[in-house]
């Protein structure tokens, strides 16, 4: 599938309201491989509401590579439901709710996409924040901006870590915490006159610099 009609990826006015979602696969691959997890939360004024969360059977073996990284075997999805009642649980809960996710812009999106089409003929186009282009935003401290990695930076417990449901709760902390960050740069921002995207102090071989928080897409730099 090479055109989703996606929804499109927020970059400012951050939402009180929405729901935090996680996909677990059996690799990375969104043409080969398939999901074996859902999971999401809704959130309300900031306050984790609900949840919603299931195996998926991919009817085919988990390989050993994707187990050791998430932890599920062929065993714990062998009485789940297939991927087109997982997927109807899932978008039935989202409705038409803001989705925040961690990397989803080119992954979890996508894989979600996909199965939401190929399973139900149905489209999924909400607008969605990647938490990704937050971190590199408000922590360009950090030299990595893995999830774990910024949820060790607001000393909140990773332990659980990639399992889809765990990774929601994390994430939806790491959000609350980054929103605040970025209230209090929003006044000094500085907007990339190439795309009108936000400029992220950033560290390079020659020292700091400004790129546009939508790389690659975007290559504007401005010297410091």
């Amino acid at each position: 599938m090479k055109v989703r009609n996606k929804g499109k990826r927020l970059t400012g006015n951050y939402p009180a309201d929405y729901v935090v979602f996680d996909l677990e696969t059996t690799g990375v691959s969104q043409e080969r491989d398939d999901i074996i997890e859902v999971s999401a939360v809704r959130v309300c004024a900031h306050k984790v509401v609900d949840s919603y969360s299931t195996l998926v059977n991919p009817h085919r073996p988990i390989p050993p590579d994707a187990t050791q990284v998430n932890g599920i075997t062929d065993d714990m999805v062998k009485d789940a439901p297939d991927i087109g009642e997982a997927m109807e649980g899932f978008l039935a809960f989202i409705g038409v709710s803001v989705l925040v996710g961690h990397n989803i812009h080119t992954f979890d999106m996508n894989f979600a996409y996909d199965a939401a089409y190929r399973s139900l003929g149905r489209t999924l186009d909400n607008d969605y924040v990647d938490t990704l282009y937050m971190a590199r935003r408000c922590l360009p401290e950090l030299s990595r901006h893995r999830l774990t990695d910024i949820a060790e930076h607001f000393q909140i417990e990773t332990k659980g870590a990639h399992r889809a449901l765990q990774d929601c709760r994390m994430n939806q902390c790491c959000y609350e915490e980054m929103t605040k960050i970025l209230k209090e740069q929003s006044a000094d921002a500085l907007s990339c006159p190439k795309c009108g995207g936000m400029l992220i102090k950033r560290k390079g071989k020659y020292g700091p610099f400004y790129g546009c928080e939508e790389f690659p897409r975007c290559r504007y730099t401005q010297n410091i």
